[in-house]
């Protein structure tokens, strides 16, 4: 393996584990020697991006954009740096990055693509590996940053099944893994799982699937169920049933009037 093939695995190796200091370092390394390589400077762009450098950024996609016009991507991180410096703003540099961060935990953790995305002031200012914050509202989980500054919701689905979790005493933490000014990628992560889900998985493979043998009974111990079973519709709305009894009833049927309209 050659010097510069070496450069290149070790400067996407940097970016994969979010350490953009060693990956801007490497990237520059490798335009000294070839200054027509566009994937090290679209590296270079993104790694300034997320270290809140919005002008040194701009000047790397620039020249990647010099050498490779109409290309969507630098367009796409281009137009996300023209919006924060309208308005004034800097991206966020607080997040304190794990390189395992986004690892994979079957039934544990589960990537989804926001619906009814918010601004795009804010959408320009989320940096990967930011924690957001989860909001139940009646038919729907909004996300939101720290400052409440609303990012986009989580699909019906999802949000209904996150939200009988959360109400039987489930705990789910949020990052940003993936952000345009379009689309917003989030990584869900379980914490800690309720009492009455202990043996259900928080994230199937296909949260529609339903499992005619599984049978809920808030009676039962919980013991006698298996480890990450999956749980039927018709189970998990028996499940909301007996929730409402202890806490605000879960509501999924009809507009929900009262939730606040996202520009």
């Amino acid at each position: 393996m050659d010097k510069s093939t070496q450069l290149e695995n070790a400067a996407i190796d940097a970016a994969i584990k979010l350490n953009w200091p060693e990956a801007i370092k490497l990237n520059e390394e490798i335009i000294k020697s070839d200054k027509k390589n566009v994937d090290a400077y679209l590296r270079l762009g993104f790694a300034y991006l997320q270290q809140g450098k919005v002008k040194a950024a701009k000047k790397f996609y620039k020249k990647a954009l010099g050498l490779q016009p109409g290309n969507y991507t630098i367009i796409s991180n281009l137009d996300r740096i023209k919006v924060l410096e309208t308005k004034k703003m800097k991206k966020s540099t607080d997040v304190n990055l794990n390189p395992y961060l986004f690892l994979d935990i079957p039934s544990k953790t589960k990537s989804v693509v926001l619906v009814n995305s918010g601004q795009k002031a804010i959408l320009a200012k989320l940096t990967i590996g930011q924690e957001l914050q989860l909001f139940p509202k009646k038919r729907r989980i909004e996300v939101r940053t720290n400052d409440k500054e609303y990012v986009g919701c989580l699909p019906d689905d999802i949000s209904k099944r996150m939200t009988i979790f959360i109400k039987a005493g489930s705990v789910f933490k949020c990052y940003v893994k993936e952000s345009t000014l379009k689309e917003i990628t989030v990584f869900l992560k379980e914490e800690k799982k309720g009492r009455k889900v202990t043996k259900y998985a928080s994230f199937p493979v296909n949260v529609q699937a339903n499992l005619s043998n599984i049978t809920l009974s808030t009676n039962k111990d919980d013991s006698e169920f298996g480890e990450d079973e999956e749980i039927s519709e018709v189970d998990l709305d028996k499940l909301a049933e007996s929730l409402s009894e202890e806490k605000e009833f879960l509501d999924y049927g009809g507009e929900d009037k009262d939730e606040e309209a996202e520009e």
